[in-house]
């Protein structure tokens, strides 16, 4: 992104020559914190509509859960500002999508988890973020990612993928083609949960549940808020408590290739659950405390699918740094979601 196209940006939001800085390491938006003075800044972002080709009803959703916590004063989120003439959004000339949300002073966000006691926080922050939002009609808000955690369509789509896929592709996959089709059975689980609304009710949920995606308050290492609400909107059960278990319980992230390094983590596992259901309380049916551990199964088969079906599909979505990357990085989820099924 061009520094004068940012400037223009935020121009719209102040007034005078801001300071810019870029946020975080995310592969979607491009991220700045722009500061007109000392205790005036913003979080400005431009949407990537390529993931997010709606961004309207980013916006929209965004709206709707600041009002609501404002109205029940329970929990918060950054504040959406609005640009100098009153819009929620601004879109440039060459089409970029830009909106702004208050900066947080004072707040940091940790991309690991430092602690068993960090963990659950984080956990405990996201459950109680989507027990805020129960009394807010889940249809009220729009799907931004149409089937974002829907097993069954991913899986359509790896099979896909293995019928087009070029043969030295096909080989270099041929053992965790033949594992992820052992697992089916992961899918026929989803089906049953995606068709049985009384026990496994759609909810508000984030579908991005990582540590980075929380902010703590500096002085009392206490959570403030959960960030990064782009994917907010209706789901199920598995998927914010699913997505943490992966991404926090496992000992190596998903770039490893230390093969025999990757496992679970126990404690951090614990406090997920742990910190999950604190947040959560009663809000969970009793199937869905059941299967509690099947959410970690879903999405890191999930995962593991995703990477699969794009370097069968010649790496057109994820980026890469070396030519098997997407191969490996399926491979290391299979070899986590192999010590989940162990795992007690």
């Amino acid at each position: 992104m061009e520094k004068a196209q940012i400037e223009e940006a935020a121009s719209k939001y102040g007034n005078g020559q801001p300071s810019l800085e870029k946020l975080g390491h995310g592969l979607i938006h491009h991220t700045y914190k722009v500061s007109f003075s000392h205790d005036n800044a913003i979080v400005l972002q431009s949407i990537n509509q390529s993931t997010f080709p709606q961004p309207n009803n980013i916006i929209r959703n965004y709206r709707l859960m600041q009002d609501w916590l404002r109205t029940q004063n329970n929990g918060q989120i950054a504040e959406l500002v609005k640009t100098k003439n009153g819009e929620d959004s601004w879109t440039d000339e060459a089409g970029n999508f830009w909106r702004a949300t208050r900066f947080i002073q004072n707040s940091y966000a940790s991309s690991i988890p430092g602690s068993a006691e960090e963990v659950f926080l984080t956990a405990r922050s996201f459950a109680r973020f989507t027990r805020s939002l129960a009394g807010l009609r889940v249809t009220e808000l729009s799907v931004t990612i149409p089937d974002f955690h829907n097993l069954e369509k991913r899986y359509e789509q790896f099979e896909v993928a293995v019928k087009k896929a070029a043969i030295g592709r096909l080989l270099k996959s041929t053992h965790v083609i033949s594992e992820a089709r052992e697992r089916f059975r992961l899918v026929d689980f989803y089906r049953e949960v995606a068709a049985t609304e009384t026990e496994y009710p759609t909810r508000i949920m984030h579908h991005d549940c990582k540590i980075s995606n929380i902010l703590f308050d500096k002085a009392t290492r206490e959570v403030i808020c959960p960030v990064d609400l782009d994917t907010v909107m209706p789901g199920k059960f598995f998927s914010d408590i699913g997505d943490m278990i992966r991404t926090m319980a496992c000992t190596e992230e998903e770039n490893s290739t230390a093969w025999e390094n990757i496992g679970v983590k126990e404690d951090y596992y614990r406090a997920i659950v742990n910190g999950y259901l604190a947040g959560i309380g009663d809000n969970l049916t009793e199937k869905e405390k059941e299967h509690i551990h099947q959410s970690g199964l879903i999405i890191t088969y999930m995962q593991c699918l995703r990477f699969l079906t794009d370097f069968l599909n010649n790496d057109i979505y994820y980026q890469t740094t070396y030519p098997e990357q997407n191969l490996n990085r399926a491979l290391n989820q299979l070899i986590l979601l192999e010590k989940l099924e162990e795992f007690v």
